[in-house]
């Protein structure tokens, strides 16, 4: 009898062992067909979809850089332009009055009486409209020398009016002009 114990228990071990067997074979074929990334053609497919997502970062990338590189081109090209014709209002009124003081003299017009006034541009913390209200007398002739002075100075002076009234004596005119101009705030004033 106890031939027989051993060997329904060896009969129960192999039907065990078979049954672990088929199961391990089981669970390997569900692997193989259904694996747990997921099959050859879909990680295919979410490969090609990275793919695609990573060259429309690239190219995204690619214009912002482009952007980039305008702004601070734009930014540059602004600054320079507020250096070149904009008045540090430290040197405004010293700066303008020399500037129309030689002009009159080249054009030989005689400079009377000068007023600035200065006032904010809305929206910029930083600008400001200087407005000149300037006399002088001369000819016409001089006063055409002096439009074209004033046209060909290095700064950004707007002549917004001019009046010319004739005088008693001589073909000379009393000219009064209001010449307008930008100054910026460097920061540096108190």
């Amino acid at each position: 009898m106890a031939r027989n114990f051993s060997g329904a228990a060896a009969k129960s071990w192999w039907r065990i062992a078979l049954g672990a067997l088929l199961l391990a074979t089981l669970a390997a074929a569900w692997l193989v067909l259904y694996p747990p990334g997921g099959s050859a053609d879909e990680l295919g497919q979410q490969l090609s979809a990275l793919q695609a997502q990573t060259a429309a970062k690239r190219a995204l990338l690619a214009s912002t850089r482009q952007h980039v590189a305008a702004v601070e081109q734009g930014r540059a090209e602004g600054d320079k332009f507020l250096n070149e014709y904009f008045l540090s209002r430290r040197t405004a009124y010293s700066t303008l009055l020399s500037e129309l003081v030689d002009a009159a003299d080249r054009a030989k017009i005689k400079p009377k009486e000068h007023a600035y006034s200065t006032e904010p541009i809305e929206g910029s913390d930083t600008l400001s409209m200087m407005s000149i209200s300037a006399n002088y007398e001369g000819t016409y002739a001089n006063l055409m020398r002096f439009v074209h002075e004033l046209d060909r100075s290095p700064r950004l002076l707007i002549i917004e009016g001019l009046n010319a009234a004739p005088q008693a004596t001589g073909g000379t005119l009393n000219i009064s002009m209001k010449i307008d101009t930008f100054v910026r705030d460097d920061g540096l004033e108190p």
